[in-house]
């Protein structure tokens, strides 16, 4: 099966105005993508939506400030604002309870949303999840972050290659397409500064009125798949290993040859482990 963009785009207005792609039927599902400049939930997600669509109804939304949802008024550290944007729109479309997947950002999203509102989500997937690692050993910044931060700095081709190098282990997959398409979106009217306001609030102490994510991992009842790529230069491995001991009801793969990006990278093994994670009754 094959899905374009535009039959699977759709578009609500409530309280958050949000674009998302939508594709299958069945128990719902829901994929929350990563950060970065030029990223949406198409460009995390669009080769995979097809085989979720076979076995779930498949959401495939762009956070606040990202693909073509509008950013809103940072009053908290975004995590938490896009945490109740998801809270906003599963309501607007009625649902009640979804499995997540959650790329790096989209796992701290999906962790503080099932945190919020844990009687909403029945299942975690989280690759390689934002605000749950805590590194011992390795530099406070990762290389990964750095590059990102620079690209920011001076959004130019060169500093996007840099990037997006870090995120994978093979650097094959980084095609002039890819790299084409990403500094197409980056450089898209207000999105470089937005990004930067998003990562800005992280640093931010009154948007941070509650603990760090990572030491209320322990309150994440919810079932659990921590996915890893042995190769992480943005959120490397050992952090992992943190959140894998942390949450109570968590199981971690880690496949090798794999940066951050495990559902592009190691995409065939990275559908079968969590539709196989999914389908557990």
């Amino acid at each position: 099966m094959t899905l374009s963009h535009a039959e699977t785009s759709r578009e609500i207005n409530g309280q958050y105005r949000l674009h998302y792609h939508e594709a299958g039927s069945g128990s719902e599902l829901l994929l929350l993508h990563g950060s970065g400049p030029g990223v949406s939930g198409w460009s995390n997600y669009s080769k995979n939506l097809p085989v979720f669509a076979d076995k779930f109804r498949t959401l495939c939304l762009d956070m606040p400030g990202f693909g073509g949802s509008p950013p809103v008024t940072w009053n908290k550290v975004y995590s938490q604002v896009a945490a109740d944007a998801v809270r906003s729109f599963l309501d607007e479309l009625q649902i009640d309870k979804v499995d997540i997947i959650g790329n790096s950002m989209g796992g701290n999203v999906a962790a503080e949303f099932a945190l919020a509102h844990p009687d909403r989500v029945r299942r975690l997937a989280l690759m390689g999840p934002g605000g749950l690692a805590v590194n011992t050993f390795s530099p406070p910044v990762s290389e990964g972050t750095r590059r990102l931060f620079e690209f920011l700095d001076d959004p130019c081709r060169d500093r996007m290659i840099a990037w997006v190098e870090t995120m994978v282990s093979n650097p094959a997959l980084i095609t002039e397409t890819l790299i084409d398409e990403r500094m197409a979106n980056a450089l898209k009217p207000g999105v470089v500064a937005t990004t930067a306001e998003i990562f800005a609030t992280f640093g931010n102490p009154s948007l941070n009125t509650t603990p760090p994510l990572w030491a209320r991992a322990k309150d994440i009842q919810q079932s659990t798949l921590i996915i890893w790529g042995r190769d992480d230069r943005m959120l490397p491995l050992e952090g992992g290993h943190f959140s894998y001991r942390q949450l109570p009801n968590a199981e971690m793969h880690i496949f090798s040859d794999c940066g951050h990006w495990a559902q592009i990278e190691r995409k065939h093994d990275f559908e079968r482990v969590v539709l196989e994670f999914l389908s557990r009754p």
